[in-house]
């Protein structure tokens, strides 16, 4: 067996059918590249029918516990809960507690687990991601690193491996998760054969999606302060003077920042300055270096630089896919 999928009740129903129709895809054209086509199983703590999002459903086997003969890699759609409270409610359930401890067994007898968006946080749940880098739905990220401070959680990435975990981002990073997954248990050859296929088109950055007041996780203070810098552009002012108007300290400010949202004040500064000048860059046929001077940079040097940085994408790409 080559690939479980372990489907808890409430999944993203999109999740789950990425993971059977990528899969299928491979099985489909393996033959014809002469190779062994994956073979897969669908599981769930207690079998019989999952109910997934959107009122969808699937037949899955009963989930036992890893043995060490279970060679195959092992994949968790996401979990459709969408808020931390959620998330921290659907970890308490009987069945969340079973697949963790399955997945922590699973690793402990050197298996390989992937779980996207919110279902990484059953990863945390599982001890397994205590002093390593992660990636999960961009807005949740503060909350998984609340939930394991050892993590390394890098909200900007859309897939990420460290040893034998890897993460995805938001509910359709699953499907670039399980692109990446079939290349690295099948090659690359039939993953980019699948890739062409499907018309799945690589991404490695969720940073060019996220909102700066969405990413505050309701946190009302923190989504003005965004609304506040974004309408001060090129002019920023200080982080003092932002905590001044907000009526608090600025160490008081540093705090709410990094609780909402998993960053310095001023990395929050930088990023809306960052997600205006693609948006001029894809709405409007101003100059990079006009552009650079809208939002605050000195020249367009510095805003190639942190652009290619932050979305793994530099101004001209971000140009193209506009036009």
């Amino acid at each position: 067996m080559d690939f479980t999928i372990l489907v808890m009740q409430g999944a993203f129903a999109t999740a789950v059918a990425a993971s059977l129709d990528l899969l299928s895809a491979a099985a489909t054209i393996a033959p014809r590249l002469k190779q062994a086509a994956p073979r897969w199983r669908v599981v769930t703590p207690g079998g019989g029918q999952v109910r997934l999002s959107n009122g969808f459903s699937i037949e899955a086997q009963a989930l036992k516990a890893s043995a060490r003969s279970d060679d195959s890699l092992w994949v968790v759609p996401g979990l459709a809960t969408t808020t931390p409270a959620a998330v921290d409610a659907r970890l308490l359930e009987p069945d969340a507690a079973q697949a963790a401890r399955a997945l922590q067994a699973h690793v402990d007898h050197g298996g390989i687990v992937a779980a996207s968006c919110s279902a990484v946080f059953l990863l945390q749940a599982a001890a397994l991601l205590n002093q390593r880098k992660a990636t999960t739905t961009w807005w949740l990220a503060p909350h998984l690193k609340a939930r394991e401070p050892a993590c390394a959680v890098d909200a900007n990435r859309m897939v990420s491996r460290d040893g034998p975990i890897w993460t995805a981002g938001a509910a359709f990073a699953h499907t670039d998760l399980m692109l990446q997954l079939l290349r690295s248990r099948c090659g690359g050859e039939l993953a980019e054969a699948v890739a062409r296929a499907l018309l799945i088109d690589g991404r490695e950055a969720q940073a060019p999606f996220i909102v700066p007041a969405m990413m505050a996780n309701g946190d009302a203070l923190v989504a003005e302060l965004s609304a506040r810098i974004e309408a001060a552009l090129p002019e920023v002012p200080s982080i003092a003077e932002l905590a001044a108007t907000l009526c608090m300290s600025e160490r008081t400010l540093s705090r709410r920042v990094q609780a909402a949202t998993g960053r310095s004040t001023s990395a929050l500064v930088q990023f809306v300055r960052l997600k205006r000048a693609r948006l001029l860059l894809e709405t409007s046929q101003l100059p990079v270096e006009r552009i650079a001077e809208q939002v605050g940079y000195r020249d367009a040097t510095a805003l190639r630089r942190l652009m290619r940085k932050t979305f793994a994408a530099t101004p001209r790409q971000f140009r193209k896919r506009a036009h």
